[in-house]
Parts: C-alpha cells; sequence; structure tokens
C-alpha cells in the first residue's frame, strides 16, 4: 500500500510548477509573453535521465540507497513550495521562476527514485497493483494541487494555498521513512559505469530494438486520439466549457482510478502479456466510441459513455505499460533506465499532437478517431510477435 502515498508524493509538486502556477501568474496580471516562458520551468521532467545516473551510483547513508533520495529530494521539494509562498509573481517573476525551476528539477529527480524505488521492491506478481496504486496516488495528488489548490487560492489566497501544498508535501516524508528497504542490489562502482552500464545492459538483451519499438507504439493510438480529445469535444461536438470540465475532467479522473486500480488488480491474475494484450485493445476500441459520438453528433449520453470507456481502458493500459517498464529494468540501473524508457514512451505523446490537427483538418473528426483507433494495431501486432519474450520476463 505504500505505493499509493509515494505515487501522491510523485504527483503533487506537478501543477504548482505548471498549471497552478501559471492561474496565479495570470490572476496577478503578469503579461502573457512572461507567463508563456514560464512553461520552460516544466523543462526538467523531459531531461529528469541526463542526471538520473547519479542517483543509481550514490547512495545516502541515511535511509539507504533509494529512500535516502527521496527523503533528501522531499525535504527540499518543502522547502521550495514553501519559498514560492513568499513571493508576488508580479513584483519577482524572476525570483519565482528560479524557485518554480528549483521544484520541477526537484520534482523531476523525485520521479527519478520512486520509480526506481518501486521497480527494486516490487516483485513480478505485485508490479500490476503496485503501478496502479501508484498511478491512483498521483492522479489523486495532481486534482488537490490543481483544481483544489485553485479553489483554496480563491478563498484564503495564493500565499496561503502554497504554505498548506507545502505542508502537505513535508508529510510525505513520513511514509518515505516507514516504506520497506529494497533488497540489496549491487551499485554501479564508478559514474562511467553508471552512464554507460545502462545502455549496454539493455542493448545486449536479445530484442532489445523490439522492446523499444513496443514502449513506443503501445499508447500511441491512445496519445493520437487524446491530444485533440478536448478541441473535439468543444469545437467538433458543441459542447460547453463547463460540460467538458465537468465529464471529461471530473469524471475522467475518476474512471481513470478505477481503470488504473481495476487493471493492476486483474493483473495478478492475467499475468503480464495478456494484461497487455487485453487492455491495448480495449484502449483501441475506445477511440471508436468517440468515432460514434462524432457521428451521432451531441448526446449527454454518448459522452459520458465515450469519456468512461476511455478513461478506464486508458488507466487499465497505463498500469499494465508501467509494469512493463518495470519489468525492463535491471536493479543496479533501474533509476536511469526507467527514466530513459519513461523519456522514450513520451515521444509518442509529443510527436502525436502536431500531425493529428492536420488530420482532423483533411478527413474530419469521424475518420479521425477512426484512424487512431487503427494507429494503436501495430503496437499490438508488435506485442502479439514478442510474446515469448514478455511471458519469459514474467518469470524473471
Amino acid at each position: 500500500m505504500v505505493m499509493l502515498p509515494l505515487g501522491f508524493a510523485s504527483g503533487l509538486p506537478l501543477a504548482l510548477t505548471g498549471g497552478t502556477l501559471q492561474a496565479w501568474l495570470a490572476v496577478e496580471k503578469v503579461n502573457i509573453a512572461t507567463i508563456g516562458l514560464f512553461s520552460m520551468v516544466g523543462l526538467p521532467y523531459t531531461l529528469k535521465f541526463l542526471w538520473s545516473p547519479l542517483m543509481d551510483r550514490f547512495s545516502p547513508r541515511w535511509l539507504g540507497r533509494r529512500r535516502g533520495w527521496m527523503a533528501i529530494i522531499q525535504m527540499i521539494l518543502a522547502g521550495g513550495i514553501c519559498l514560492m509562498a513568499s513571493f508576488s509573481p508580479d513584483k519577482m517573476p524572476g525570483a519565482m521562476a528560479a524557485v518554480a525551476l528549483l521544484v520541477a528539477a526537484s520534482s523531476a529527480s523525485q520521479d527519478i527514485v520512486i520509480d526506481a524505488y518501486r521497480t527494486d521492491v516490487l516483485k513480478s506478481r505485485e508490479r500490476g497493483l503496485g503501478a496502479g496504486l501508484s498511478v491512483t496516488g498521483y492522479r489523486i495528488a495532481m486534482l488537490i494541487s490543481g483544481a483544489l489548490a485553485l479553489i483554496m487560492a480563491d478563498r484564503i489566497g495564493w500565499h496561503t494555498t502554497y504554505l498548506i501544498m507545502a505542508g502537505i508535501m513535508g508529510f510525505t516524508i513520513v511514509f518515505t521513512i516507514v516504506a520497506p528497504e529494497t533488497s540489496y542490489s549491487p551499485q554501479p562502482t564508478d559514474m562511467g559505469q553508471a552512464i554507460a552500464g545502462p545502455l549496454r545492459d539493455f542493448f545486449s538483451r536479445p530484442g532489445a530494438i523490439l522492446f523499444l519499438l513496443l514502449v513506443v507504439l503501445y499508447k500511441l493510438g491512445d496519445a493520437t486520439a487524446g491530444t485533440l480529445t478536448t478541441a473535439f469535444l468543444i469545437g467538433g461536438v458543441g459542447f460547453s466549457p463547463t460540460d467538458v470540465g465537468t465529464i471529461n475532467k471530473g469524471m475522467g479522473l475518476v474512471a481513470t482510478l478505477f481503470g488504473a486500480v481495476a487493471g493492476g488488480s486483474l493483473m495478478t491474475r492475467m499475468g503480464l502479456f495478456r494484461s497487455l494484450m487485453y487492455f491495448g485493445i480495449l484502449q483501441a476500441v475506445s477511440n471508436l466510441s468517440f468515432m460514434v459520438l462524432a457521428w451521432i453528433g451531441k448526446s449527454y449520453p454518448a459522452m459520458i459513455s465515450a469519456v468512461a470507456f476511455e478513461n478506464i481502458s486508458g488507466g487499465m493500459g497505463t498500469a499494465a505499460f508501467v509494469a512493463f517498464l518495470m519489468a525492463l529494468c535491471h536493479k543496479k540501473y533501474s533509476a536511469t533506465q526507467y527514466a530513459l524508457l519513461s523519456a522514450i514512451a513520451a515521444l509518442g505523446r509529443v510527436f502525436a499532437g502536431p500531425p493529428s490537427g492536420f488530420l482532423v483538418a483533411s478527413i474530419g473528426w469521424t475518420k479521425f478517431f477512426f484512424v487512431s483507433a487503427l494507429v494503436a494495431l501495430p503496437g499490438l501486432f508488435l506485442l502479439a510477435w514478442m510474446k515469448m519474450r514478455i511471458e519469459s520476463m514474467e518469470r524473471s
């Protein structure tokens, strides 16, 4: 159960340097050019693999290899968020940006260590449920530091809200202290080994390139449809922003949490390969529910069904996919390998957006969602091709 609060700790700082901070800047009437520049604060999340070898190579003496890093970073995060509360972004935007960047870099570092800890501590049969609980904690934290923080700021002010968030962040150290220690695994002996070792280990495995290709392709259909879902619901079929906020964001979050936990629980019986295959098929089919919505037009029952189906299947697929990434990592290099694999997985989300807009303009929404379901098929075919390799990973 420690995966739930650790997932929560991982997700809490994200909105505080992203959407929630952007809202604060807008309320304080910071000019739009400056607000745009603040988006660069999120860069450490993309580049975190660059310093992940440090966390494989070195172990703090307090609490051990992974928990020691977690505790140190959580203290820095609590202090950094508290420091953000002391600034007024309209009067000191430079100072706020610098501290926000420190918080984002610390948050990305915490993600590295929590991902590595989860990879190290969970046994093969526990990965699915552990991943589901971690995703659930992460999403709950984003809701608290996002939607709830905005509501709080409207009532008690931004400075007080950020102080409360800093206190919540500081409290997560308790869960780090009581978390079980990972089993012993050898560390890299020097930085050269910490940097080159993860790559050498991964590419020495049979089918390494195919595994990387599967990492990119597995969620690609889901990402293709997801990049324009909000635009489709508002501009494509005419739902109001309130409808989208309530149903797509609110109910969608609940559905995702349900899917993540349900998917993780089912994985304990189904195993890694069958979970990846069945949940991947559900993800592809869920895109067709938006095709149906585009075909019949504005319909609340159809919208609710499509959003629920897509988010439940997406949550299940995410739980299986996170378990798959964990299975690909060697415990000696889990911080670096997981950071690299998650960065590679994000390529699909990054590159799916630009062509999706042109595709909609060319063929319309109905055909677009049909194509997005087809985009999921190469990943499923590759998964079927690699069945024996993936099933052998379950026994390791």
